[in-house]
């Protein structure tokens, strides 16, 4: 009987690598993963972009550089690839993959419906296309309390409110990205204006208008839509090696997965309607009940989403933070690469 725990991976998306994680992708990959390396920094120069080997080696992290789409995208994606690609197979047997948002396109990648290079090259196409919008962005509100219970009523007041403005003329307003115990809320300038002008006060922190970003996940992106389908073409997607989870909840499994209805998934649906992370953690724990998630870097932002969702559907009787904070102190069950310690129990490193 093998003595491997079986684990399910969730790629993260926009927003993980900040300041903390410039130079980590050269630290912990350069010599292991020169190869790699090299031609994702290949498919940068060709196209005129500065290489990730130069912007993850840059003096300092600039917000109007590091966060912008044509470079956290690649970034992102490298991180999470090459830390996947470092998980102890011995130890992880690694049942399905996920992501949030952008990290659907590294989701590809590791569930092999796609290449690591080539899901490279989508990736920094996808960070280059999601620039591609109207005037907007998103905000980010908080529907849960301090020990992360839902806030009773506080998700179903702001989704009708949303409804409204987005009725109203030149308003355009609509659920971006449900992150459990967090929604981003998606629009355009008029949109967003309404919303912090009308939303009812929310727990834990006031709305986050999100630095760089577009209305990702809504039909203002139809630009986006457009150009990604135009330059990266199906043949880029064959059947998974592993089943991947999306972000309606849907699980694309080994066998029966159409590599064209991917594709079509990948740079219609994905791109222009909701992205439910919360649910595609969930059903992914539900469907292949797994002994440990692993979050690969860069960063450990997600990590409080994971664990809303979790406490969400009460999984193996968490219920709150607390209860999700003793579970980690005794036996984790979300290993985060992001973090020291818990990235040596995933790549056996000491």
């Amino acid at each position: 009987m093998s003595g491997r725990k079986t684990a399910i991976v969730v790629a993260p998306g926009r927003g993980t690598y900040g300041k903390s994680e410039l130079g980590s992708i050269a630290r912990l990959h350069g010599q292991r993963f020169a190869d790699a390396i090299a031609g994702f920094d290949a498919e940068r120069r060709d196209r005129g972009q500065p290489t990730v080997t130069e912007l993850d080696g840059a003096d300092r992290f600039s917000v109007a550089t590091h966060m912008r789409g044509d470079v956290a995208a690649p970034l992102i994606y490298t991180a999470t690839a090459l830390d996947y690609l470092s998980i102890d197979r011995e130890a992880y047997d690694i049942a399905a993959t996920l992501g949030n948002s952008m990290g659907w396109y590294s989701a590809l990648a590791l569930g092999g419906a796609v290449s690591i290079a080539d899901g490279f090259r989508i990736a920094n196409a996808m960070g280059l296309n999601s620039q591609t919008h109207g005037p907007g962005g998103q905000i980010l509100m908080q529907v849960v309390d301090d020990d992360w219970r839902p806030v009773p009523g506080l998700r179903d007041t702001l989704l009708d409110m949303v409804a409204a403005i987005d009725a109203r003329a030149d308003h355009a307003l609509a659920l971006s990205i449900d992150l459990a115990g967090m929604l981003v809320l998606a629009g355009n300038e008029e949109g967003l204006a309404a919303l912090l002008a009308e939303a009812p006060p929310t727990p834990g922190r006031d709305p986050l208008r999100l630095a760089g970003h577009g209305p990702f996940h809504t039909p203002l992106m139809a630009g986006s839509s457009q150009k990604a389908k135009a330059e990266l073409p199906p043949s880029l997607f064959a059947r998974p090696a592993l089943p991947m989870v999306d972000g309606r909840g849907h699980i694309w499994r080994r066998f029966s997965s159409d590599p064209l209805q991917m594709w079509d998934y990948s740079f219609g649906h994905q791109i222009l309607a909701p992205y439910d992370f919360a649910l595609s953690v969930q059903v992914a724990v539900k469907e292949f009940a797994p002994q440990a998630i692993i979050l690969p870097g860069p960063g450990d932002t997600l990590g409080g989403a994971i664990a809303q969702a979790l406490i969400g559907i009460e999984w193996q009787g968490m219920k709150s933070k607390a209860d999700f904070m003793a579970r980690q102190a005794s036996d984790p069950i979300l290993l985060s690469m992001g973090r020291t310690e818990q990235r040596a129990l995933v790549t056996g490193d000491k």
